[in-house]
């Protein structure tokens, strides 16, 4: 994994500009410690830092130019199956790749975009971001993968179109820095920045599945992967059927996961997701390293025990890192420091921590991402299900309301934990099912959002942008097939918070992380799958846990889904108040901000 960025001019008065992308790449150092290089001339601006994974040596360095020097690629990501590329479609009649001078992913993909265009994005298994320039004709292709794993940002204006893998090094071409204040009421609500919003007016994200194909006429969108429910399938398999192709898949998908010439693990949460790379991984590589983190000061929140469960069946050299409340609040200010937008998914503390204990003894781990999303894991997929079962528990817990209401709530013990989920429960159970997944979505409702924000910022807001963005999130749900709540899912919650969570704690420590579950035939196989297969009677992931049954230790079933939480709220009224209370809410910043 990598970091890229670049300038494309429309004309010859940004000379200036491009002589920033020496200081746009090297602030990207993290993503990229082993090698930082760049490309310019009169009209564009190519550089790239790079984290060696796939050919460790000088010839895959970046920006990387094929034998004729007319083409350049600036590549972020891997193609597990670039070797089964190259001899499909660049063989020569000799039985040699053609122009392939390294053993690297990006220089067949280099190649095939030279020879194919943008008809090979569809051949790719993988995750990326790139950037493919041809000096003669001045055109260029911006992509990304089909999921989002891999971020691209970029800014637009009449005379150039800047872009980056993190926003920082967007700033760096000095672009304008004005709040949009629209993304801004959505974060409020969700506690991410919506994945095709930004908080700044003007910065797009390429969405996950397309292209931009850019010329000195402009620039236009293409889209190479549609992300949808597939019923037309739902009948193909049986579930014992399904159950033996979904074992299969991901067999296939750890294995290509697996390709790497640099130290590889896993991380092991004792989940059923991270347990299951591990089961299939073992297959494949002996004494596989894992990696968990534990909680010394909570207990309620700690699962290192189903942890050194599955390590023990597999035989894995397995690492607990086993943290204090201390070791966590150490690194509040670089998870902080790293992040470019607001984002306040607190897990961020915990992944950052475990990326960067990890990455002192491997390069790669293979993660359980997606699995959620895809197989309906959540609490509020169980309780969308159970709002769809007409009976007499859900009208008294529904009818609880103002009970719930004056209950404490919180994630911090089981109790708490209860009354937070009955409220959830009783509130959305009133609503239509769209309506009911943006609250369920969300942490804070619009009118609590608004509460927050000052006159000023309130005017500022365009309330049919708002009205929009909603319609556009959940324009999936048209029917009652519980598939489209998933797809949602994958849509918003998934490139929105998930992907972007690890991509940030994992490259400011400089690991790849490798999401199996993301494998897109997985993806599409998952939804041609009735949703039944998923969830059914409450059981979450049910083909998930079925499939896997005889591989996984028994005691890993049936047991309470905790997610990878921290004790936020005991920190904020102790250890953290000092900080909130006398700089971050002090009523003199707030007021010099203008914006709450």
């Amino acid at each position: 994994m990598c970091g890229i960025t670049g300038l494309y001019t429309f004309n010859k008065n940004e000379t200036l500009r491009i002589s920033h992308i020496e200081r746009a790449t090297n602030i990207l150092s993290l993503r990229g410690p082993d090698c930082g290089n760049f490309y310019n001339d009169s009209l564009t601006a190519l550089g790239h830092r790079r984290l060696s994974i796939i050919d460790t040596s000088a010839a895959a360095n970046q920006p990387m130019a094929d034998k004729t020097g007319r083409y350049l690629i600036v590549f972020n990501g891997e193609i597990f199956n670039f070797k089964e590329l190259a001899a499909s479609y660049l063989t020569n009649s000799g039985g040699t790749g053609d122009g392939i001078r390294s053993h690297s992913d990006t220089e067949v993909l280099l190649n095939l975009l030279i020879k194919y265009g943008t008809e090979c994005l569809t051949w790719l298994s993988g995750f990326f971001a790139f950037a493919f320039y041809d000096r003669e004709t001045g055109d260029m292709i911006l992509a990304r993968d089909r999921f989002g794993k891999k971020p691209l940002l970029y800014y637009q204006t009449d005379s150039y179109l800047a872009f980056a893998s993190e926003m920082k090094s967007l700033l760096a071409w000095d672009i304008p820095r004005k709040l949009d204040y629209n993304t801004l009421e959505a974060y409020l609500q969700l506690n991410y920045v919506p994945p095709d919003q930004s908080m700044l007016e003007g910065v797009k994200k390429v969405q996950p599945g397309t292209y931009l194909q850019i010329n000195q006429s402009g620039v236009t969108a293409g889209v190479y992967y549609e992300l949808r429910t597939r019923p037309e399938d739902y009948g193909q398999y049986s579930y014992e059927q399904a159950k033996t192709r979904f074992v299969e898949l991901m067999d296939h998908a750890v294995q290509e996961r697996l390709i790497a010439d640099v130290p590889l693990g896993a991380f092991l949460s004792g989940g059923i997701d991270s347990s299951v790379i591990v089961a299939l991984a073992s297959r494949h590589t002996s004494h596989l390293n894992t990696f968990s983190v534990g909680y010394k000061d909570n207990s309620f929140f700690d699962e290192t025990s189903y942890a050194e469960l599955v390590a023990r069946k597999f035989a894995t050299n397995h690492t607990v890192f086993s943290l204090s409340n201390d070791d966590f609040l150490e690194h509040v200010y670089d998870v902080l420091d790293y992040l470019d937008e607001p984002f306040a998914d607190s897990s961020a503390i915990p992944t950052y921590i475990l990326c960067r204990r990890t990455r002192s003894k491997v390069t790669v781990a293979l993660s359980g991402d997606g699995g959620d999303e895809i197989f309906s894991g959540y609490n509020k997929h169980a309780a969308e299900w159970r709002t769809r079962q007409k009976n007499l528990a859900n009208t008294m817990v529904t009818a609880g309301l103002p009970i719930w209401k004056l209950m404490p709530r919180s994630h911090n013990n089981r109790l708490t934990n209860m009354f937070r989920q009955l409220h959830r429960f009783a509130e959305g159970s009133r609503l239509s099912v769209s309506d009911r997944y943006w609250r369920w979505a969300s942490v804070s409702p619009l009118t609590q959002a608004r509460e927050l924000l000052s006159k000023g910022s309130l005017d500022q807001i365009d309330v049919r942008h708002t009205e929009q963005l909603k319609r556009d999130i959940l324009k999936g749900i048209k029917t009652d097939d519980f598939n489209e709540i998933l797809l949602t899912d994958m849509k918003l919650v998934l490139p929105g918070d998930m992907l972007v969570k690890v991509d940030m704690m994992s490259m400011a420590n400089s690991l790849e992380v490798r999401s199996p579950f993301l494998d897109y035939k997985v993806v599409d196989f998952a939804f041609g799958l009735p949703a039944s297969y998923k969830i059914q009677d409450g059981l979450k992931k049910k083909i998930v846990q079925d499939a896997f049954r005889p591989m996984l230790p028994p005691e890993l079933y049936n047991r309470p889904k905790h997610g990878f939480e921290i004790p936020l709220s005991g920190w904020l009224k102790k250890e953290l108040w000092g900080l909130i209370d006398e700089d971050l809410l002090a009523s003199g910043f707030i007021k010099e901000q203008g914006i709450f």
